[in-house]
């Protein structure tokens, strides 16, 4: 896709919602949801009490269309086939013995359907439903025929009851969002004075998508390339979502998300990054499954926290192998000190304190009047010249101050007792001193290292280079994503600014690594 070409992309999606959304209040996000899931071919379930909007939304989501036909349908336990996919043609069942419906302007022959109460609709219109949301498929008499509907919405007031089995129709929408009433007082005020049509065709007929558009979309949307950040955030996210199941106490309601499910909501992000211009999906676009992944209210918070969490820790982290990369570093340090480093044990005498602030003398000295030394004081003799010592007994009474200084011997000390020069040894320990002894590595070894080294910093640098170049590009305007919240950007922007900290200190780690092996030659 040319930079032209996706730049008008990105401006007519978001030229064809604001048009969309004109006159509506803080319906902006489900609006955007409703339009990308009709592009991607899938569908949306609205959740939400009776007059916040789910119905208009469907209804102003046709005029996106260009020639766009729209089936729309209040469910109640009377509703009969024939209302919803149409009346049985007599005329088949007369002239050529068929049992065939008259599908056109009903669910089969639309583009956009709006379904409303859909947990009301009977099991002969659910059954039916079922291979038309999967397979676009509407089984007609003897005849399978290939709908065009573009999206479905459905809307209810509650969830499916669980007495009822309605969980595969269920799991066909893939979107799901819950709505409610208008939120902030400035825009109540203008909602209830505002007297522009809301249901009128408003839509620019340049802005409005074609069949033959959407045909073509559809091929380049499933050539998205979806990159390996994306790819590992979903990884993570399922083994988060099975380490969630498997704890004992969400038993009763787990996160169930099946094979066709990812797989329709990859196509989702496929189809957001292509309406934006883009080439590829990112990590922004990630921040749609929020939508895609829970089955009860309850859950959304938690999926939240769970995308939030391995974008925020592992998205490109994950993509340049970062931990592989720490790990190999640690052990080329730890190969390294093994063969550079030689470790030695002395044993070593060691002045033994007593009381934390005395030495004490070591022989029998009962013509001697003390025992103990202040280490302060014996710290500060001289070597040469005679000094005033004070000598405690064994209750640190002072009991003999006399001239001294250190012995000729270590750890002794030397008095004039009587008029002669006495020595006296202090008590000491044995304790042992390590010392590290460096060596230099035999030259193969070297040369070995050399390589490994080389390889380890050619991989870190061109991962800088990749964010140099494409990091740019992957921050570019992320904050302004039509359909995602614009405070997820914050999480994107800094895992992305953590993994070029992190490859900046591993080249340092490695520089250093070297130097300190080739020091020792």
């Amino acid at each position: 896709m040319t930079a032209t070409r996706a730049q008008d992309l990105r401006l007519r999606t978001e030229a064809l919602l604001q048009a969309l959304t004109a006159g509506l209040y803080e319906r902006d996000h489900a609006m955007g949801l409703s339009l990308l899931t009709a592009v991607a071919g899938e569908s949306i379930f609205l959740l939400g009490p009776p007059g916040v909007g789910k119905s208009l939304i469907a209804r102003r989501l046709k005029y996106a269309f260009r020639d766009g036909v729209s089936f729309e349908y209040l469910m109640s336990k009377f509703s009969t086939p024939d209302e919803v996919f149409g009346p049985i043609s007599i005329k088949k069942l007369r002239d050529e013995d068929k049992y065939e419906r008259l599908t056109d302007r009903y669910l089969p022959g639309a583009n956009i359907v709006f379904l409303d109460e859909i947990w009301k609709a009977g099991p002969a219109i659910q059954n039916a439903l079922l291979t038309i949301l999967n397979e676009k498929i509407y089984r007609n008499g003897e005849e399978d025929l290939k709908v065009n509907i573009r999206g479905i919405i459905t809307a209810s007031n509650e969830l499916p009851p669980r007495s009822a089995n309605l969980a595969p129709i269920w799991d066909r929408f893939l979107v799901r969002l819950e709505l409610g009433k208008i939120s902030e007082y400035r825009n109540f005020v203008k909602m209830v004075v505002d007297t522009q049509d809301v249901y009128e065709d408003n839509i620019p007929e340049a802005t409005k998508l074609s069949e033959e558009e959407l045909d073509r979309w559809s091929g380049e949307i499933d050539a998205v390339e979806v990159p390996a950040e994306v790819l590992n955030t979903l990884q993570l996210l399922l083994y988060k979502i099975e380490q969630y199941n498997a704890q004992p106490n969400h038993a009763a309601s787990p996160l169930l998300i099946y094979d066709r499910r990812w797989k329709k909501a990859v196509r989702l992000l496929r189809t957001s990054a292509f309406l934006h211009g883009r080439g590829r999906v990112n990590l922004m676009d990630c921040f749609l499954l929020e939508h895609c992944l829970w089955n009860g209210p309850e859950q959304r918070e938690t999926i939240r926290e769970m995308i939030v969490d391995a974008v925020r820790k592992h998205g490109y982290s994950v993509a340049v192998n970062l931990g592989n990369l720490k790990k190999e570093i640690r052990e080329f340090a730890a190969d390294v000190h093994e063969e550079t480093r030689i470790k030695l044990t002395h044993e070593e005498e060691q002045l033994l304190p007593v009381q934390e602030s005395y030495y004490e003398l070591e022989k029998d000295l009962s013509q001697f009047r003390g025992v103990l030394v202040t280490i302060e004081q014996f710290r500060g003799l001289s070597d040469a010249d005679y000094s005033s010592v004070n000598f405690y007994d064994e209750d640190r009474n002072l009991v003999n101050r006399i001239r001294g200084r250190k012995g000729p011997r270590e750890n002794t000390i030397e008095v004039n007792f009587n008029g002669t020069d006495t020595v006296f040894r202090l008590k000491t320990r044995l304790t042992e001193r390590h010392e590290v002894i460096r060596k230099a590595p035999h030259r193969i070894l070297r040369e070995f290292w050399d390589d490994r080294a080389t390889k380890l910093r050619t991989y870190l640098e061109e991962q800088q280079a990749a964010i140099a170049d494409h990091g740019p590009a992957q921050l570019a305007g992320i904050a302004d994503h039509l359909f995602v919240d614009a405070d997820y950007a914050r999480v994107v922007s800094a895992n992305l600014d953590e993994v070029r900290e992190a490859l900046a200190g591993l080249l340092l780690q490695l520089e250093k690594l070297q130097f300190e092996y080739s020091a020792e030659g």
